[in-house]
């Protein structure tokens, strides 16, 4: 049975959070038991999830790494996302979402052909010829800085199983309710601090200082948290 964790107090409420970096810190502080385990690891979702899994991963002695996972694309609108394609090729849909647009398959390849192309270019941008860590047997903290519908995270969670992990921790600041349903089966803990409901949801409502990361920044993180 997962075991969801929240902040009750922080339940619903909006610009919670200073920044990624502090909603990473409140986060480490709930996954204490994981502090300088040698089987565990911290896989941050980039851009967003890169600062708060610097945080945690500072905070609790493990090493950062990342897992590159995008949503696939509606094509009319690139902020909608009908599914959502790993580094791997695991790939999942909301099939749901699919038979509302009435997208042809057409449609669908096309989407699905471009992610896979900005996936390839951020692997070589993030990872450059550096493989994957070894999972198997270890204790993986995935973390990104919000969860709108899920399924990027889903797809994170699918690959990482395929890799034999001993156990799927989700961590993050913020979530629709929506996407805790969604992932509450997936995985062994399912950590998120503030939970809301609602017709609409926005990963930035919950922060006071939100914005897009850009790859260099990415990247300094990165290589300063490879080093903690």
């Amino acid at each position: 049975m997962v075991k969801i964790v929240e902040e009750p107090s922080y339940r619903e409420k909006r610009f919670l959070f200073k920044d990624r970096f502090q909603a990473g810190e409140i986060l480490a502080g709930k996954l204490e038991k994981y502090s300088g385990k040698s089987e565990a690891i911290v896989l941050a979702v980039p851009a967003g999830g890169v600062p708060v899994g610097y945080s945690i991963a500072k905070s609790l002695l493990l090493p950062l790494d990342v897992i590159i996972v995008r949503k696939i694309q509606v094509p009319w609108n690139t902020e909608a996302g009908f599914g959502a394609l790993a580094w791997d090729g695991e790939i999942v849909f909301n099939e749901s979402l699919i038979r509302d647009l009435n997208l042809t398959e057409e449609m669908i390849e096309g989407s699905v052909s471009k992610t896979k192309k900005i996936i390839h270019a951020r692997l070589r941008r993030f990872r450059g010829d550096k493989p994957m860590p070894h999972l198997e047997g270890t204790s993986v903290i995935l973390v990104d800085d919000g969860l709108a519908s899920g399924f990027t995270m889903l797809a994170a969670i699918r690959s990482v199983k395929k890799m034999k992990s001993k156990e799927i921790v989700v961590a993050v600041p913020t979530a629709s309710i929506s996407a805790i349903r969604l992932l509450q089966s997936e995985v062994d803990v399912l950590l998120c601090l503030n939970i809301r409901s609602g017709p609409t949801f926005a990963v930035a409502d919950a922060y006071i200082d939100w914005y897009d990361l850009s790859d260099n920044e990415v990247k300094e993180i990165l290589e300063t948290g490879r080093r903690v």
